[in-house]
């Protein structure tokens, strides 16, 4: 291995990689030697910042960040690395291990370009490194465009907004997991937070057969909502806060259909164009997914910054939820933006619940992260009466754990913007 200590070598440096002890990642300086040779070193992260602003980092192409758990408590200095090497035009390679989505999304937000989990897949390392070096790649000149197609060209297809917002889809993994009553309440959380300066916030209904949102938050069906979904390519602010409906002046929703339309009505390319939309005029986007996969789930999972996958501790969600990382990983997906939370989750003092839930995980070989407690029957009052639990039952342990997720995402998200 390299040592970015030896300036006077002749090969110049290329690549580094930045942790708190190389040795933790064996297979990294597998992947670094065969990928970069000698030219590669490694660096501590309070070494990395100070380094990629010298001249001997002027032949560096890109820095692999490489994290675990026991690395989110030193997140800012992390991010001020990641910064560093963004603000010099130096690539983000960001390679994790057991650390919450909600970090790996700060640190992506802050520039890092690619993210590979570890263990490294094989060759995972290498395909990323080649994504870089395509974008790095000059592009092609344009073609000319005819003439009379500007005029049509220059006409933006949307509205602008002046937001940038971040995409919450929900998804259940098996019917009566909670995940739209988890949706609608975290929308509501996040639209509590912020004091005198509230978060934008909307949640969008795409469970367009059976969507509980309207009813759950009390609110009408709009017969302009099949009409937005009919025709997106003329798509524009108006339109969708027309087809809007508000819950206290605070949370904008957009509904499921009043009728039962089929699945694919809409396109992938219809679902792009609503949270293109939506991310401009909103902070915060949460999407309650259909409990089936179809053809646009990748392009909300593409869009989304974290997307939540419910279940519960019994064998069918085990199984639902082993059936969906398969089908991700087929089409190489980006599994790793799923944070699977467990509802209706066992107490700290049910062993034998907790033995179930770490042997679940460990079949799944994912993290079960999320644990949301079982609010009994004032969850099933809340969402008969058409309240969050925020109003109807504000003591119950399930809005207090939702309420914690929803803080500690804009937590995140804020520092992130600020930085």
């Amino acid at each position: 291995m390299a040592s970015v200590a030896f300036a006077d070598e002749p090969a110049p440096i290329r690549a580094c990689t930045v942790c708190r002890d190389i040795q933790n990642f064996d297979l990294l300086i597998e992947d670094m030697e065969s990928s970069f040779g000698e030219t590669w070193g490694d660096l501590s992260f309070s070494d990395a910042a100070i380094f990629v602003t010298q001249p001997d980092a002027r032949s560096l192409e890109l820095i692999a960040v490489a994290i675990d758990a026991q690395d989110e408590a030193n997140v800012e200095e992390i991010a001020a690395t990641i910064r560093a090497a963004t603000v010099h035009q130096i690539k983000v390679i960001l390679i994790a291990e057991n650390v919450s989505p909600l970090v790996l999304h700060r640190l992506l937000k802050l520039g890092a370009s690619e993210f590979v989990p570890y263990p490294l897949p094989d060759g995972a390392l290498t395909e990323a490194i080649a994504r870089l070096d395509a974008d790095l790649a000059p592009a092609p000149a344009p073609a000319p465009e005819p003439v009379a197609e500007k005029a049509e060209m220059s006409r933006p297809r949307i509205a602008k907004g002046d937001r940038n917002g971040v995409v919450l889809p929900v998804q259940g993994l098996a019917g009566g997991v909670g995940a739209s009553t988890f949706a609608v309440n975290l929308a509501n959380e996040l639209s509590l937070l912020g004091g005198k300066h509230p978060p934008r916030v909307c949640i969008i209904d795409l469970d367009l057969q059976v969507g509980a949102v309207a009813s759950y938050l009390d609110l009408a069906q709009r017969e302009a909502v099949i009409e937005l979904l009919s025709d997106t390519e003329a798509l524009d602010s108006d339109q969708l806060f027309q087809a809007m409906v508000r819950f206290e002046d605070r949370v904008h929703v957009l509904t499921s259909p009043a009728e039962m339309v089929p699945l694919d009505l809409v396109q992938p390319e219809d679902i792009e164009r609503i949270l293109d939309l939506a991310c401009s005029q909103f902070d915060y986007v949460v999407v309650d997914m259909p409990g089936t996969v179809v053809q646009w789930t990748e392009t909300v999972l593409s869009r989304a910054h974290v997307y939540f996958a419910l279940l519960q501790l019994d064998m069918r969600s085990a199984q639902a939820a082993l059936r969906l990382i398969r089908a991700l990983k087929a089409e190489e997906l980006p599994v790793e933006k799923l944070r699977f939370a467990v509802n209706r989750a066992p107490k700290f003092t049910d062993l034998a619940g907790r033995g179930r839930l770490k042997k679940l995980a460990e079949s799944l070989g994912v993290s079960l992260d999320v644990h949301l407690p079982d609010g009994g029957k004032q969850v099933t009052d809340a969402n008969d009466s058409g309240l969050p639990l925020a109003s109807a039952a504000r003591k119950n342990p399930l809005r207090k754990e939702i309420g914690k997720i929803a803080a500690s995402a804009h937590e995140l998200n804020r520092d992130a913007v600020e930085g």
